[in-house]
């Protein structure tokens, strides 16, 4: 159904109709209740505490479990928060702290796995790309630099990149 066909659909609803509609479709579909328990509550400030709990788990888990290394959990949150229209900031800083918690991993135990740095720097381009677009970057300059700084001084494998990316700041 296009977006035409659908303001014809609602427009020839009454307003109880309309209401039951909305009704069903946030008992139906989990993804419309978050969305409005978001837009009528918006607490982002507990939204970016649990998703810097959840990707800490994957590095320091609490139990004696491996720790899983995966930065899918933050990307899988990030788009989420994306989608919901979480403020800009708050999206920006979990970028960062992603990517600042793994360096804290890699500070005592670094990786053998060539994917986990690449993945990093990913994650920072992205970072980087978001920050741009949004006009926020000057605000969150310094941390980019110090994740920069930090991959040449823990020297991963793809430093150069890192480097030429803090490069790019100036």
């Amino acid at each position: 159904m296009s977006k035409t066909n659908l303001k014809k659909y609602t427009k020839e609803l009454t307003k109880a109709q309309l209401e039951e509609q909305v009704l069903l479709l946030y008992d139906k579909f989990p993804a419309v209740k978050i969305y409005y328990d978001f837009v009528f509550n918006p607490n982002e400030r507990k939204l970016a505490n649990d998703a810097r709990v959840k990707i800490a788990q994957e590095y320091f888990p609490n139990s004696a479990k491996k720790p899983k290394l995966r930065r899918s959990i933050a990307q899988k949150l990030l788009k989420h928060y994306i989608s919901l229209g979480v403020d800009p900031f708050v999206i920006a800083d979990l970028m960062l702290f992603s990517i600042e918690i793994a360096q804290s991993y890699t500070a005592d135990k670094p990786s053998k796995q060539e994917a986990f740095y690449k993945s990093m720097l990913l994650a920072s381009q992205q970072a980087l790309a978001f920050m741009s677009e949004q006009g926020i970057l000057y605000e969150f300059k310094a941390r980019l630099l110090k994740i920069c700084i930090e991959s040449v001084e823990q020297n991963w494998p793809n430093k150069y990149a890192f480097d030429a990316m803090a490069a790019s700041f100036d």
